[in-house]
């Protein structure tokens, strides 16, 4: 059985494994174990009580910032992180504050293609671009494409 649902803190050993597996640079364990708490919104996507994936997601003020999303390898190309991702924004635009949540931003790096493909898909709009903002494998630095999704009108 496949399910959307908050990550918790009990969560954090089995997706830290999977950011590990996902990743070329992964997180450090104190970089990811410290981006949960009362200012994120983190989703796991489980398929028979396994993580298979997740996203990290930081609240400030009337902005959401997509940190960090991974689907196992395995699950890939099955829509599972475009399903996560509407789960996300469902979640977002329910918030119930004095101040709703107006947009989603995320960080990409220029050459993940596949990622640029699905958060055009999503409704994501390409706003800037940071350069250099990504370290690589060979020790040098690649672009990073800024996007947003409006959340309210």
């Amino acid at each position: 059985m496949k399910t959307i649902s908050i990550l918790n803190h009990n969560d954090l050993t089995e997706a830290f494994a999977l950011e590990q597996l996902c990743h070329t640079l992964p997180w450090s364990k104190t970089t990811f174990f410290s981006n949960q708490g009362d200012r994120y919104l983190n989703l796991k996507l489980t398929i028979d009580n396994k993580i298979i994936g997740f996203c990290i997601c930081q609240l400030v003020a009337d902005e959401a910032n997509l940190f960090n999303i991974a689907i196992h390898p395995e699950f890939r190309q099955k829509g599972l992180a475009k399903e996560l991702l509407n789960k996300l924004i469902e979640e977002l635009m329910s918030i119930n504050s004095n101040k709703p949540i107006a947009s989603l931003w995320l960080e990409v790096r220029k050459s993940n293609d596949a990622a640029i493909r699905l958060y055009h898909s999503l409704g994501f709009n390409q706003i800037t671009i940071r350069k250099n903002y990504y370290p690589t494998v060979d020790g040098k630095q690649e672009d990073a494409i800024i996007m947003a999704y409006t959340l309210t009108l």
